[in-house]
């Protein structure tokens, strides 16, 4: 967790803070946005847009608080703008197009030792043990097809099941993670949209 002197040197505009700041913190945002996009290009601006807009903001900064969850937040932001842009544009960003390769990065990631975690951080715990929680045949059929990226009739051949009965579970496991993630996190219902569209 980032310290209370290192926010204080950030709103006092000393730019070594800054780049630690930088330091500490440019990975995991990074790795927050792969959770939405796999283009590495439109990351690495999203990122920078994040740090150049809290460098702007810096004399705001209240030393006492989180500059990590502002910096999260000022991320996610820059995150749904510009996916609510590219729907506006008429573009397709349904996951179901994808092999859900952001559960991957959810799946995987591991929460132990955050303090303090953003309400994002939490979001995606609790998606990872819900996930968990699933009945065996969903569980196994969700990570196939979402995590590990199979098609749906390799996993219906691989299981010896019908694509229909393939699609039914992945079907009713969305909707069961989202009844649960949304009762949990109402006030991240666009997040939870998007995850499980």
């Amino acid at each position: 967790m980032i310290d209370i002197d290192l926010n204080t040197r950030l709103n006092s505009g000393e730019p070594k803070a800054y780049e630690e700041l930088y330091a500490l913190m440019n990975p995991r945002l990074k790795n927050y946005c792969k959770l939405f996009f796999k283009d590495l290009v439109l990351i690495e601006d999203l990122v920078q847009n994040a740090f150049v807009k809290l460098w702007e903001k810096r004399e705001t900064i209240d030393p006492a608080k989180s500059v990590e969850s502002l910096l999260f937040t000022i991320t996610r932001n820059q995150c749904l703008n510009y996916l609510r842009d590219q729907k506006l544009n008429g573009e397709s960003l349904s996951i179901d197009e994808k092999p859900w390769s952001d559960l991957q990065h959810l799946y995987q990631l591991d929460f132990e030792g955050h303090e303090g975690q953003t309400l994002e951080e939490q979001l995606l715990k609790a998606l990872k043990e819900a996930i968990d929680e699933l009945p065996k045949r969903q569980h196994e059929i969700l990570v196939k097809c979402k995590i590990e990226g199979k098609k749906q009739k390799e996993v219906a051949q691989e299981l010896g099941i019908t694509i229909k009965a393939v699609e039914k579970s992945l079907s009713l496991s969305k909707r069961q993670l989202q009844t649960k993630l949304m009762a949990e996190f109402a006030e991240l219902a666009i997040l939870i949209a998007f995850f499980l569209e």
